[in-house]
């Protein structure tokens, strides 16, 4: 009989020898291991020998026993804990290191945090001051500038009502008419110098309303009625353009008397209603007045 005759029998073949060497190398590489009998332990008894018996001579003494044994194993076994017990500890230090290391690093990180809170709470704190400061500053330099524009007002207020250019209009202080008449001055100076109000003149008569601009004649005006039973003279302060036009009126300048609301607003109101005729001669803003002396019911 014949084997081996198809190409599968011969493959199968193949595979099965190939199966085999395996399993022998692998009995070889991972096979069972036998080890030596352990070693006995205790104190070796000799009990004699049947030639000792009889009667005879007496028999030797048996050798003593050594005890080699367990002096030998004690130490081995000391050794053993000796070996392990460093271990531990050792091992017992380095977690106690670890753990050390990182509570210092967790320390370290919070005082980090801390300092730069602390940081950041100062710069919060300099940084309100320095605002404060300059708001400070700033209210103070407003306030300065604030009295400085108030005492510029008043003092140009003061040098109006006590009269601007003196030297130019001295001649004509004493030229103002009486009662309604206009001042056209002495001949001498400027005829169209600055009128005041002061000495007595241009204080009105009859209607009670008077005016003094020096060179520019007798004005028309409309009377205007006060709101209130109050009695009493207010001095406006004007100023007449060429065209004779008061374009501006200030009330209750030197010389006024009663400088209740209710006359000074009627004042201003009267003064800017004065007309003068157009002349190209005079100042492009001649300085000069309106008294009206308010009556009871009037």
């Amino acid at each position: 009989m014949k084997y081996l005759k198809t190409k599968h029998e011969k493959n199968s073949a193949k595979i099965t020898a190939l199966i085999m060497l395996i399993l022998i190398l692998l009995l070889f590489v991972v096979g069972q291991n036998y080890t030596d009998p352990p070693e006995e332990f205790g104190v070796a008894i000799n009990f004699g020998g049947s030639s000792g018996g009889g009667g005879g001579a007496p028999a030797q003494a048996a050798a003593p026993p050594t005890e080699t044994q367990p002096e030998e194993t004690e130490p081995q076994e000391e050794q053993q804990e000796a070996a392990a017990t460093p271990t531990s500890q050792e091992n017992v230090i380095t977690q106690e290191d670890e753990a050390a290391v990182l509570i210092k690093k967790q320390q370290e990180q919070a005082k980090k945090e801390n300092d730069a809170k602390e940081k950041a709470k100062a710069d919060k704190l300099a940084q309100e001051k320095a605002e404060k400061a300059a708001k400070a500053a700033a209210k103070a330099a407003a306030e300065a500038a604030e009295k400085k524009r108030q005492d510029d007002i008043r003092k140009a207020n003061d040098a109006l009502i006590n009269g601007i250019s003196n030297s130019d209009s001295a001649s004509d202080s004493n030229s103002n008419g009486p009662g309604n008449g206009p001042g056209n001055g002495s001949g001498s100076g400027n005829s169209y110098g600055t009128s005041q109000f002061g000495d007595g003149s241009g204080q009105g008569n009859g209607d009670g309303v008077g005016y003094g601009l020096n060179g520019r004649g007798k004005p028309d005006y409309r009377k205007i009625v006060q709101e209130c039973n109050e009695s009493g003279l207010v001095v406006v302060r004007i100023e007449v353009d060429r065209s004779g036009k008061v374009v501006k009126a200030e009330p209750g300048v030197k010389g006024t008397k009663n400088t209740a609301a209710c006359l000074l607003e009627p004042a201003r109101k009267m003064a800017l209603t004065h007309k003068w005729a157009p002349d190209s001669k005079a100042p492009e803003r001649q300085i000069g007045y309106v008294s009206i002396n308010f009556k009871l019911g009037q």
